[in-house]
This record gives structure tokens, C-alpha cells and sequence, in this order.
């Protein structure tokens, strides 16, 4: 079985069977952030298609030395996701020439999820509830919060590390 980056890199040399693979190991991941963010289920259909589409156009830029291949992929399709949510709408392929396979939502990982966001402190969550489930830019945080731009930043980038660490089975 390839490495999610082998999969990548198997994409940018335009190999249809590996956009597959990368798509029945994410699909689920992708839609259930969809979901949170953007609510509509042709949306969050569209939206995730996107994600793959784009993902595929873009995988001969893909940087193991920068990011796994699960946070590229998420980090492309959550800005797609805000932009979406900004109402820009993006050039898709008509979802009759989409054929890839589908599944459920990995329930399991969205409980993890759920967990670790609530080991945050108060302010912490709310920020990452803000900022990826509803798609606010970090100056949108500020105004929203009434908190200065830089502690907005330096809150948001604690909060991601204590998630990364308790998602990895360590103290937070």
C-alpha cells in the first residue's frame, strides 16, 4: 500500500488510480470539515470535488519537506472551503464526470476531533471554531473577538499545536 505522498506524487505524473486512493482515504475527512463549514450538501459535494480536482492539478507542487500529505490536502480544500464561503465560486467539473467512490464519514476521527477541541481552554476553541469551521480570516477573528491581530495569531498557533499534540496521544 503507497504512502499518501507516493500517491501525490503518482497524481503529478497524472496516474488516475492514485487520485482514487487519495480520495477514498480523505473524501470522508474532507466532507465532515465541509460540512461544519459550509453547511449545504450541494456545497459540500462541490466543495470537496474541488478539493480533489484542485489537488490533482496541483500535485506536482506538492513539498513532503514542507507538509504531509494529509495537511496539504486539508489545507488546500479549507481554502477553498472559505472560498466558497466568501461566495467566490470556483470552475468545477460537472459532478456526472466524477466518478469516484465514496463512503461514510469516519465517525471514529471526527469523535477524536471533537475531543481534543474540547481539552482547549474557552478562548482557544472558540478562535478554532471560528477560524475552521466557519472559515474566518485571522483579522476576521480579531473583530469578531475584540482581540488584538497578534494575540489572535499567537492564540490560534497555541491552540493548533495543543490539537496536534493531543490528537498524537501526548499531554497537551
Amino acid at each position: 500500500m503507497l504512502l499518501d505522498e507516493q500517491l501525490i506524487a503518482h497524481m503529478a505524473a497524472r496516474d488516475e488510480a492514485a487520485l482514487v486512493e487519495l480520495h477514498r482515504r480523505y473524501a470522508p475527512y474532507l466532507a465532515a470539515m465541509a460540512r461544519r463549514m459550509l453547511r449545504d450538501p450541494d456545497e459540500i459535494q462541490q466543495g470537496v470535488q474541488d478539493a480533489f480536482v484542485k489537488a490533482w492539478d496541483n500535485a506536482h507542487r506538492f513539498d513532503a519537506d514542507k507538509a504531509s500529505a494529509k495537511t496539504w490536502l486539508v489545507t488546500l480544500a479549507h481554502r477553498l472551503f472559505i472560498n466558497r464561503l466568501r461566495g467566490r465560486r470556483l470552475t468545477t467539473v460537472p459532478l456526472e464526470q466524477w466518478d469516484a467512490p465514496s463512503q461514510p464519514p469516519d465517525h471514529v476521527e471526527r469523535i477524536h476531533m471533537r475531543e481534543a477541541v474540547a481539552t482547549l481552554e474557552p478562548d482557544e476553541r472558540k478562535l478554532i471554531e471560528l477560524a475552521f469551521y466557519q472559515g474566518h480570516s485571522h483579522r476576521e477573528l480579531a473583530e469578531v473577538t475584540g482581540t488584538p491581530l497578534g494575540t489572535v495569531k499567537t492564540r490560534l498557533r497555541r491552540a493548533l499545536g495543543k490539537l496536534q499534540q493531543h490528537l498524537k496521544g501526548g499531554d497537551a
